[in-house]
């Protein structure tokens, strides 16, 4: 059964993309079937269904690949033929002399593959169809063109949003791990819910990670998009955003492994903690609030219905012997998530 789900994608292409590949695809067979009076012409319909891409940054670059890999195929085989004509051992030749031609060029899969596909269709049947190469090439640039030009103008795909969205809920769980912590801080809680804090917490940078692999994917999604223009500045705050999360994603984790490793219930008692614990709400309300008033770098921190995280100091006059050591490193780590959170230029 593995062999069978791997060929399942995790998540499906959007129903618009296949609508437009499927346009693509015929407008290039009946264009080629007008303009080259071709009766099959499987190559142009080929390029567009291989050119419309999730952006159209995707979609230049593969009509350009498949363009120049069927244009070097073509006079590889037609220099092949010339000088030992087109016997199977030539065929085969060709396909190894292309993989290692597109190898020491350096080309993109994309053009590496169509190479040897394009020079044995030469070798194989162009040689006995006059015209067969040219027109190949021909239909190959019509279809690519139409394949961006209609990925470009019905509703080019913006991917702005699952971004923002992956940006948005990193810094939701990390506001829930704060908040988190802040309750066990102040409710006695057993080893089950302590270690429960930190495995969220351990989950932070895995959600980091998908946070900015989306925003890339957004970014590249905007090049060349004549839809990109309004996104444009909202993510270049959210990579801003961004860049605090990455530090409160590595810096809560290692707050919850300290509160998991000195764990007492007797924390809940010293009034140290319990300010602690104040703390941490705030810092939670606060980062929630930016996700609702994205800061960029030229704005201020918004305002907040409380007092800023740490904005009035903690005054430690004599933690519990017990505690001192924990106490110390909350309260630096707190320190540290306060100024990312407040924009402190220090």
């Amino acid at each position: 059964m593995r062999p069978i789900a791997s060929l399942r994608a995790s998540s499906r292409s959007p129903l618009l993309q296949v609508v437009k590949t499927s346009i693509a695809a015929v407008v290039a067979w009946l264009a080629c079937a007008l303009l080259l009076n071709q009766p099959l012409p499987i190559f142009a319909a080929i390029a567009a269904l291989l050119v419309v891409a999730p952006s159209v940054n995707q979609s230049l670059a593969k009509g350009v690949e498949r363009s120049v890999g069927v244009i070097v195929g073509v006079l590889l085989a037609y220099a092949a033929a010339d000088l030992f004509g087109n016997s199977t051992w030539v065929v085969l030749g060709i396909i190894v002399v292309a993989l290692l031609l597109a190898w020491a060029l350096r080309l993109s899969p994309g053009s590496a593959n169509q190479i040897p596909i394009s020079a044995m269709l030469v070798l194989a049947l162009g040689l006995q169809t006059p015209g067969y190469a040219f027109d190949r090439i021909v239909e190959t640039v019509i279809g690519a063109v139409i394949g961006l030009a209609v990925n470009v103008l019905v509703v080019p795909p913006v991917l702005f949003g699952p971004a923002h969205d992956a940006v948005t809920r990193l810094a939701e769980e990390i506001a829930a791990t704060l908040s988190d912590l802040a309750r066990i801080l102040r409710t006695p809680t057993d080893s089950t819910g302590v270690e429960a804090v930190l495995e969220r917490a351990r989950t932070l940078r895995g959600l980091r990670e998908t946070a900015a692999a989306g925003l890339d994917s957004a970014e590249e999604s905007l090049t060349l998009n004549p839809r990109g223009g309004k996104h444009r500045r909202q993510l270049v705050r959210d990579r801003a955003f961004l860049d605090t999360l990455t530090v409160l994603a590595t810096r809560v984790p290692g707050m919850a492994r300290a509160v998991r490793d000195r764990y007492d219930v007797t924390l809940t008692a010293d009034a140290v903690v319990q300010s602690i614990a104040t703390e941490l709400d705030r810092a939670a309300h606060d980062l929630l609030l930016l996700t609702r008033t994205p800061r960029g770098a030229d704005e201020p921190p918004p305002v907040t219905a409380e007092l800023p995280a740490l904005t009035a100091p903690l005054v430690v006059l004599r933690p519990d012997e017990e505690n001192w050591v924990l106490v110390g490193f909350l309260l630096e780590d707190l320190r540290r998530v306060r100024d990312e959170i407040v924009g402190d230029p220090d």
